[in-house]
């Protein structure tokens, strides 16, 4: 083990989910890269992948993100 490998504690009640393993985890276990949160409960973790997938069709429906301007077309 490295002499000055940190590990990272989680606060009880913060909850991840762990998109390595696929599951709910109570602290960050996994590193930041391989999770979401932290979330206040178990069930807002095990809705993760729903909620991402909720927030993405929003952000590509988006208007702000569509508009003609962005697409490189000229407005008449």
């Amino acid at each position: 083990m490295a002499l000055f490998k940190k590990r990272t504690v989680g606060k009880p009640g913060e909850w991840y989910y762990c998109l390595e393993h696929k599951k709910v985890e109570e602290g960050p276990d996994c590193p930041a890269k391989d999770r979401f949160g932290p979330y206040a409960t178990r069930a807002e973790a095990e809705h993760a992948m729903e909620t991402a997938r909720e927030r993405n069709l929003q952000w590509e429906n988006d208007p702000k993100w569509h508009d003609a301007t962005a697409r490189g077309e000229d407005e008449d």
